[in-house]
């Protein structure tokens, strides 16, 4: 049986721990499709475009890895691609309670939803989308926080 599993996030912008658990995760599973969700509650540092291209481009040799979009719940897109596992990385406590919330939101909304926890390797547990975007706002050294197609091109824009 094919084993399937999404990971969602906004990856604004993908980070070097993402990178970790999707790497990862795509060892556990047959197909991983890593999806950008739009949160219009989050000030975006890339956009969704470039997010998705950046994607495509890290993941270009992985062959299981999927790269989509989608508005809306989670669960209506699972719903969609007929996959029902969600991998979620963890690196805190604060992390844990949110995500645990969230798992069982979405297991109340669709009974077929699991969730899978991934602890991100200790190495990068200090790292998040939202400190990476305050210290490039601050004209800060990004480039040990994220993979190198993040500064090599110089995708990101000063607004």
């Amino acid at each position: 049986k094919l084993k399937i599993a999404i990971y969602p996030g906004s990856f604004d912008p993908l980070t070097n721990g993402h990178v970790d658990i999707i790497n990862r995760a795509s060892d556990l599973f047959n197909k991983l499709i890593i999806t950008v969700a739009t949160n219009n509650s989050k000030k975006c540092l890339l956009s969704k475009t470039k997010r998705l291209d950046i994607l495509k481009e890290t993941f270009l040799n992985n062959p299981n890895i999927e790269v989509d979009s989608f508005e809306g719940l989670l669960v209506d897109y699972a719903k969609r691609k007929r996959t029902f596992t969600i991998v979620r990385g963890l690196r805190t406590l604060s992390d844990f309670d949110y995500e645990f919330r969230m798992a069982i939101m979405n297991r109340n909304l669709d009974n077929r939803i699991e969730t899978i926890f991934l602890m991100t390797d200790e190495k990068y547990s200090h790292i998040s989308s939202s400190s990476i975007k305050e210290i490039y706002d601050l004209n800060g050294d990004i480039q040990q926080f994220v993979p190198q197609i993040i500064t090599k091109n110089k995708p990101i824009n000063r607004k």
